[in-house]
């Protein structure tokens, strides 16, 4: 079995789940932000710079520079869109992000169930300057991503399906209880 966690000792998933995030955002060309959401609507991880998400790699080293510059996991400049602004997500919060899934997520549920449609697996909205994907983890909770306008739609698509796949079976009552209490502790 696992040992007991604290604040400070993330637990082996929970660093697992922190560390696909990471690399999701990391390795996927044109991903901006990136938010875990439970079924009620909370975030449970974020891409944000010193956030959660990256705080410990699954070895428990570090993953991200903690002091907010903005770096890379990788030691790399933070990603710059044509013209050479910094990529962000909506107001640079996870928070923002997360509350933009949950919505959109129960929206589209309920359209789902107007519709006799049967559940929702991923949702995308093309905006002009950035797309939106959201889809579902397991038991309701949600995978949102903020992508670049130019980004491709099927590479995002697809690492978000390999997530999804990573972290569905491990994303347990006990981790989404952990993760949230590491949001709190965090803010």
């Amino acid at each position: 079995m696992n040992a007991p966690t604290t604040a400070h000792t993330p637990s082996r998933q929970a660093r697992n789940l922190r560390w696909l995030l990471s690399n999701l955002v990391d390795e996927v060309p044109g991903v901006r932000s990136v938010a875990v959401v439970s079924s009620d609507g909370l975030l449970l991880l974020s891409s944000e710079p010193g956030g959660p998400a990256g705080a410990a790699g699954p070895d428990g080293g570090p993953d991200r520079e903690e002091d907010g510059g903005g770096e890379r996991a990788d030691g790399a400049a933070p990603r710059r869109e044509p013209g050479g602004r910094p990529e962000r997500g909506p107001r640079d919060s996870g928070a923002d992000l997360a509350t933009i899934v949950s919505g959109l997520g129960s929206l589209t549920q309920g359209a789902s169930k107007l519709m006799d449609a049967g559940p929702v697996k991923q949702t995308m909205v093309a905006m002009d300057e950035g797309s939106l994907f959201v889809m579902s983890i397991s038991d309701g909770s949600l995978l949102g991503v903020h992508a670049a306008p130019d980004c491709d739609m099927s590479v995002v698509a697809y690492h978000m399906a390999l997530f999804v796949g990573r972290a569905g079976h491990v994303l347990t009552p006990e981790l989404r209880t952990e993760l949230r209490t590491s949001m709190e502790l965090d803010q």
